[in-house]
């Protein structure tokens, strides 16, 4: 609890926009929500300074607005029209070996097995943001469905059709939280 604090600086506000994360928006805004409602308590009024690189994005414009309805509407209608959550389904496939050719074999092989239906679209392979982790090599898949397919069978199917070799681990995320 401060208080007296009445003049917050936010630098490099739009950073966490960046990296394709579905979330970005939300936390971003409930991030710079939280700190710009520190500035001015009681009586005394506060002053919000917001460095970013992106004035024009949704997130900032509607925070500088000060309209979260405007901000929930616009990224509701974004998800929508892009078939993303809660409008669609999403799902994580990566592969780890501490071999980045054998890493690379694998989504291949893995890339050649990918279920073909009408409403899925599975895109990748690419390195995965952490491509290296811990010594391994993560290569990434990433499942988009409509709404109305069941993704975890289509997953299963997938997941039989390749021979996986014990070097290699392969993580699969319904709904993934974090895209990293």
């Amino acid at each position: 609890h401060f208080p007296l604090l009445t003049l917050v600086g936010v630098v490099d506000a739009d950073l966490g926009l960046s990296g394709g994360d579905l979330r970005a928006a939300e936390r971003t805004w409930q991030l710079l929500s939280q700190v710009s409602g520190r500035a001015g308590r009681a009586d005394r009024p506060g002053t919000v300074f917001v460095q970013t690189y992106l004035p024009e994005n949704p997130v900032i414009a509607a925070l500088v607005a000060q309209d979260r309805d405007r901000f929930l509407a616009v990224e509701a209608e974004a998800r929508r029209r892009h078939g993303m959550p809660p409008y669609g389904r999403l799902a994580a496939l990566i592969i780890s070996s501490p071999d980045a050719d054998e890493a690379d074999f694998v989504a291949a092989a893995f890339s050649r097995a990918a279920p073909q239906m009408p409403g899925l679209t599975v895109l990748g392979p690419a390195p995965a943001p952490l491509a290296l982790l811990r010594g391994r090599h993560r290569r990434r898949f990433l499942v988009k469905a409509r709404r109305d397919i069941r993704v975890q069978p289509a997953l299963r199917e997938w997941l039989g059709r390749v021979k996986v070799p014990r070097t290699v681990r392969v993580q699969v995320d319904v709904d993934p939280y974090s895209f990293l």
